[in-house]
């Protein structure tokens, strides 16, 4: 027999002897109830009828046609409720001597028949309310005792089973146990003799089998471990990257020379030892353990400053995870060679942005009338050119910006600002801009004058660009808000446009740098966004982005209180 099968047949033994009791109990408390139930529908309302009788005897000279009907009311009633020995008998009399009342009214010997009547069934019923109730008790003493017997009975057989039914199961798993710890400290000789039939029977089996291959692979292969433990290490050795594995337990399992020279520890300070140990011994494994960050870190060698960049890879067998290692790629040749492209970038920008801005001063001078008339061409021309020119020197100038974050060069004068002087010159910036998409631009400052430690012209740079974003992507006739207000120790500024809005799937990506949403209008470089979440997470803040497709989407920035 099964073990899910005997615990089965347990739990319904169990619940048998629940069922016994509670079905016992229910039989003699409901044909108590019965029986209590007959007396009152069969006695009680004939004393009732015979009371109600008895005050129409009594009163019947206030009121004679009142009481006849009262009484007989009853009587049918009476008439129709006829349940012991001579109870008919007595009520035929009372309804014989009643109309002889009413044919003589008045008549004393009538009237005392009637009543006798009366007494009679009242004693009939009385007589029989008491041998009922005797018989009601005798059958509540009975039942009381029947009960407490087989609850009794059901109690001791239940505890005996409680008793002796979980040994029946728990014994053999702690000698399961026991056996498995003995094979966790090595000792492979160690056997399960369990005499059963069942599930435990099959992994007494089953757990000897496993001892003795255990037994012979602990004597016949170590010399082959030993072989793989050597190649193992042989190749970690030859990686070119930092590399440490750890284990599923946090013991450290091994760590190649490039590892050890960074953490400028000895081999035997690390292999073996627990991480956590470790993490008390040395800043850089505590800072490689606890970092979650994907982001390049610099590390000081031979006083020459690298770039690494760490990745986690787990180690897995046909069981599952055993394990982690932690692989530092050593990044600086590209690190030198972004910090080149960036200066590079910055100086090419700069140095275009002279000439681009001195041809924005010639065709200025064109326009005016002054040097001479131009015709309607010229004009169309010459609008063209300056269309073109700005947005070269936009994108120069957003190039410049990026260079200024990238080499972490940016220029920023904190000071303590009030919020509402940024937003005005952000609104009166793109104005113009509003009034030729016929969008109204609605602002909703604090009530008070809210106090910012920033960048007033950064600030006013951010806004400028989440505004003009704003007015691009909204409908003619709709409204552009930008609201400030007080979020516990911060100050947070919001910009809302009822445009079509943007996708789930966007908005982890629209702040990174040359990301546009696909489908939209490429206007622009795509780092304006960027720029601006560089910027105010500089001064302290962060930015975050709101939206839903249909619905607009609404971009925040907040900023820390003075």
């Amino acid at each position: 027999m099964k073990l899910k099968t005997k615990i089965t047949l347990g739990v319904m033994f169990l619940f048998t002897l629940l069922l016994l009791v509670g079905g016992t109990g229910f039989f003699y408390l409901n044909r108590s109830t019965s029986e209590q139930r007959d007396i009152l529908k069969e006695n009680y309302e004939t004393l009732d009828y015979t009371k109600g009788m008895l005050e129409a005897m009594d009163n019947r000279d206030t009121d004679p046609e009142g009481k006849k009907a009262m009484f007989e009311q009853n009587m049918r009633g009476q008439e129709s409720n006829i349940t012991e020995p001579g109870e008919e008998y007595v009520t035929r009399k009372l309804r014989r001597d009643f109309n002889a009342l009413q044919d003589h009214p008045g008549s004393l010997e009538h009237e005392k028949a009637v009543r006798n009547d009366i007494s009679a069934i009242m004693q009939i019923n009385l007589l029989a309310i008491s041998e009922k109730n005797k018989m009601l008790n005798h059958s509540s003493d009975s039942a009381k005792f029947i009960i407490t017997l087989l609850l009794t009975l059901c109690a001791i057989v239940g505890l005996v089973f409680v008793y002796n039914f979980p040994g029946y199961i728990a014994n053999p798993i702690v000698t399961l146990t026991e056996g498995i710890k003995a094979i966790a400290g090595k000792k492979y000789s160690e056997r399960i003799h369990l005499n059963r039939k069942d599930e435990f029977g099959e992994m007494a089996a089953a757990f000897n089998n496993m001892a003795e291959e255990l037994d012979k692979f602990e004597h016949s292969n170590l010399a082959r471990i030993l072989f793989e433990k050597q190649r193992a290490e042989a190749v970690i050795n030859s990686l070119q990257d930092a590399s440490i594995g750890i284990g599923k337990n946090g013991t450290i399992l091994f760590a190649n020379p490039q590892a050890l020279q960074l953490l400028n520890l000895p081999e035997t300070a690390v292999i073996g030892k627990k991480e956590k140990l470790l993490r008390e011994q040395n800043d850089l494994f505590r800072f490689l353990m606890t970092e979650e960050s994907d982001q390049p870190f610099k590390i000081v060698v031979d006083t020459k400053e690298q770039f690494f960049t760490k990745e986690t890879i787990p180690i897995n067998n046909s069981e599952g995870t055993i394990g982690q290692m932690t692989v530092l790629k050593n990044i600086t040749p590209y690190k030198e060679l972004d910090v080149a492209k960036t200066n590079f970038m910055a100086t090419v920008s700069h140095e275009l942005k002279t000439p681009l801005a001195a041809s924005d001063f010639s065709l200025k001078l064109l326009e005016d009338e002054r040097v001479g008339p131009l015709n309607t061409e010229q004009k169309e021309l010459v609008q063209n050119l300056k269309a073109d020119n700005q947005r070269l020197l936009k994108i120069l100038s957003e190039l410049l910006d990026l260079s200024q974050v990238e080499s972490g060069k940016i220029q920023l004068h904190i000071k303590e600002i009030d919020a509402s002087v940024p937003v005005k010159r952000a609104v009166e910036a793109v104005t113009a801009a509003a009034q030729q998409k016929q969008v109204l631009i609605d602002t909703l400052l604090a009530h008070q004058p809210l106090l910012c430690k920033a960048d007033e012209e950064k600030v006013a740079w951010v806004l400028t660009n989440l505004l003009t974003n704003a007015i691009k992507y909204s409908p003619a006739g709709s409204t552009v808000t930008v609201q400030v207000s007080r979020e516990t120790d911060t100050m947070v500024i919001s910009v809302t446009d009822r445009g079509k809005g943007i996708g789930h799937e966007h908005l982890a990506r629209i702040f990174d740098r040359f990301y546009q949403v696909p489908g939209t209008e490429k206007t622009g470089t795509g780092l304006g966004l960027s720029i601006s979440k560089e910027f105010i997470e500089a001064m302290g803040g962060k930015a975050w982005v709101e939206s839903e497709l249909g619905q607009g989407s609404r971009f925040y920035f907040s900023l820390p209180l003075a």
